[in-house]
């Protein structure tokens, strides 16, 4: 049985209280879906630490804290994820795709009418129950 992948996610909500998403290249697993920003946990990260240097690579923000939010295993069939979301709203800087992935803030409202991967559903569910 394959280990799942430890991914740390960010739900970054700006003061508009709008939240950053990413649309994943084509060609990466669940390619063209839009996804909550973040990545890979190394060995001897913690969750926070993983965001925050994710975050700084793939958008270019600076985070200051992270907090807790929930945690969603999902096996997609070809790949096992263990998604250890974070609320981020204590960053500063600009919001770009550094590896040339689109990025938009999106109201919360608006997130149920983009295309996201299996895993990422409980994910707006929860930050529309929040809204």
């Amino acid at each position: 049985m394959s280990k799942p992948i430890h991914v740390a996610v960010g739900v970054i909500e700006n003061d508009a209280k709008e939240i950053l998403l990413a649309k994943r290249h084509a060609h990466l697993h669940q390619g063209g879906k839009w996804e909550f920003p973040g990545g890979k946990v190394e060995s001897g990260e913690s969750t926070s630490q993983a965001l925050i240097r994710e975050l700084k690579e793939e958008v270019d923000l600076n985070v200051s804290s992270t907090t807790p939010m929930m945690e969603i295993q999902h096996d997609y069939g070809d790949k096992k994820v263990l998604l250890d979301i974070h609320w981020v709203k204590d960053f500063s800087g600009v919001a770009h795709g550094v590896e040339g992935q689109m990025v938009q803030w999106v109201a919360k409202a608006d997130l149920a009418s983009f295309e996201f991967p299996a895993a990422n559903q409980a994910i707006v569910d929860k930050i529309l129950a929040t809204a």
